[in-house]
């Protein structure tokens, strides 16, 4: 058999690294044709809808808390956050086209590119999550001496590592990607070749980018929770939603996607309809967290139903700033105040 229509057992067309970027059915690996027309429409049409909505949300995002806001602890995480989903939404019509032509067009480095952005956003996002989650707890925890070290130059310190160790972990993903040929159809897939390199990338992926994250958040709101109701004070919800919701809204995402590949490590054991129509779903639906972001920091303001263009600015403004007002029960106000401003 020629060697470009060879797919060996350890490459994949159905693992989509985080974004489907082929719909080409061959071998055994095949769904029902009225499954693959539907999706070849719908998921489309969903993805564009994720690229308008990111890339507009996360473009108002960038421009409010890096340039209309005074620069601040919180506005440096908001604006990474905003950062990691702004240049992921604009990746995506390489794989909208790509989904919809079910044929990959754009050669070997944007096949690589797209699937190390890719992860790039998952990886850095989970970790900037956990930055905050921490910065929280530990101002719960030392209100006095975090007023007086927490700084945004320790914070751009903080961030820029966990960019490094994103970029780090993402490197593996980039390096599986392959071109080949079948059908006369070229596709953008994963080959990892011999051994157990596949279950080690994906149980990394899992562990280091999802289960000690959130363990580590858990553990922070815990913390911050246990430490409020000790001293009986009444916290500012407006900070503590916006960043339960992005930590509720990323787990959603992404949780279904991180099964399904942990399924497909034994894929000989699940019918391929229902493992390759998983991770096609699942995918877009881990997707749609860097288009949710936005819209979450609107949602967090008083009164959204009420709000026009105007107000939507100032709800996310409102969102990403720090809250000065609150009241104290048993203790002080200026600590209590304290507190509150960095949860």
């Amino acid at each position: 058999m020629n060697q470009s229509n060879d797919v060996n057992e350890n490459s994949y067309d159905y693992d989509y690294d985080y974004s489907p970027t082929n719909n080409t059915i061959y071998g055994t690996i095949s769904l029902q044709m009225d499954t693959v027309s539907a999706l070849q429409v719908i998921l489309p049409m969903v993805n564009i809808i994720i690229f308008l909505l990111g890339v507009c949300g996360n473009g108002i995002v960038i421009w409010i808390s890096g340039v209309k806001m005074k620069k601040s602890v919180n506005t440096t995480w908001y604006l990474s956050l905003a950062v990691s989903d702004f240049v992921f939404c604009v990746s995506l019509p390489f794989t909208i086209a790509s989904m919809a032509a079910s044929d990959w067009l754009f050669g070997l480095f944007m096949c690589k590119f797209t699937s190390f952005v890719m992860m790039l956003n998952m990886f850095s996002s989970i970790f900037l999550l956990v930055l905050i989650s921490v910065d929280r707890s530990v101002s719960v925890v030392f209100p006095v001496w975090s007023q007086n070290h927490r700084t945004v130059k320790a914070a751009s310190a903080l961030v820029m590592f966990a960019w490094g160790i994103s970029v780090v972990l993402s490197v593996p993903s980039a390096i599986s990607r392959k071109i080949k040929t079948h059908n006369g159809k070229t596709i953008c897939l994963i080959n990892y070749g011999a051994g157990y390199i596949h279950q080690t990338v994906g149980l990394s992926r899992f562990v280091c980018g999802f289960v000690i994250p959130f363990l580590i958040i858990t553990i922070c709101y815990s913390i911050i929770v246990m430490k409020l109701k000790s001293n009986h004070m009444t916290k500012s919800s407006k900070p503590f939603k916006v960043m339960s919701a992005l930590i509720a809204t990323f787990f959603v995402c992404w949780f279904p996607y991180h099964i399904f590949i942990l399924l497909e490590f034994n894929n000989k054991k699940h019918h391929p309809d229902i493992l390759k129509t998983g991770l096609m779903v699942s995918s877009t639906l881990a997707s749609a967290n860097s288009s949710l972001n936005p819209l979450l920091y609107a949602f967090m303001g008083k009164d959204f139903k009420k709000m026009c263009w105007g107000s939507f600015l100032s709800k996310i403004e409102n969102a990403l700033g720090d809250d000065t007002h609150t009241t104290s029960k048993g203790q002080s106000h200026t600590l209590d105040s304290k507190v509150s401003t960095l949860i």
